[in-house]
């Protein structure tokens, strides 16, 4: 999946931390709901597979037969192929169908009356959601941006936009938890950001000991972006 057009913020790496975090979670409300009847095989075959036909990675400007061939590779077309039974590919391809961010703020009800019938969604979209925070969503966030060519500062910007409001919907009370854990390390890292652009932006006292003019670095700031 880190091969073209996947980049590494969604390589296989993602895939591993996605479904250890899921198998963490799944354990959790067992323990808090003993009367709910979660299946693992589900949520572990729905987190190796979540990111198949991510609307992210299906390309518009290759060949129709290309894209074609993207939009055919789904989960349910892959388990299929492994001899998985219909009832559990459908169900499958129905979880990996809701899993994003983008996906449940377009089509909330959907996606809440997915979750009600088939629990194991929730486990899954909190693991998910739990790897684009902390420390790993830092990398993973730049690492997106850079292969899309944006700058550090849009790449920051996709912070504050996308990835603290993970921890307001998250489903799971182990998913919170962590979730309330890993956005304080994006706020800390956020107060790194601001003040290290600070000592840049309003250090007019640093670059005058330096004998740089506000000109100059003008200057240089006009050809890196033309670079």
């Amino acid at each position: 999946m880190s091969q073209p057009p996947f980049d590494g913020s969604h390589d296989f790496s993602h895939v591993e931390r996605v479904v250890a975090l899921a198998q963490h979670l799944l354990l959790s409300e067992k323990q808090l709901h003993p009367n709910v009847q979660y299946r693992s095989d589900i949520v572990l075959l729905t987190a190796l597979l979540h990111d198949i036909g991510d609307s992210k990675y299906v390309s518009t400007e290759d060949s129709d037969q290309a894209h074609a061939s993207q939009q055919s590779e789904t989960a349910e077309a892959i388990l299929l192929r492994h001899g998985a039974s219909h009832d559990l590919a459908s169900t499958v391809q129905t979880l990996v169908g809701n899993v994003s961010c983008s996906h449940e703020l377009r089509h909330s009800d959907l996606v809440a009356a997915t979750a009600a019938k088939l629990p194991e969604l929730t486990i899954v979209q909190d693991a998910d959601r739990l790897d684009a925070l902390g420390a790993v969503g830092v990398a993973r966030a730049f690492t997106y941006g850079g292969a899309r060519g944006r700058t550090l500062a849009q790449g920051m910007g996709v912070f504050e936009s996308k990835l603290l409001m993970r921890e307001g919907m998250m489903g799971t009370v182990r998913g919170k938890e962590i979730a309330r854990e890993r956005c304080g390390r994006l706020r800390i890292f956020m107060g790194w950001w601001a003040e290290e652009e600070g000592e840049v932006d309003g250090g007019g006292d640093t670059l005058a000991v330096c004998g740089c003019s506000s000109l100059l670095l003008s200057g240089v700031k006009d050809q890196a972006r033309s670079a």
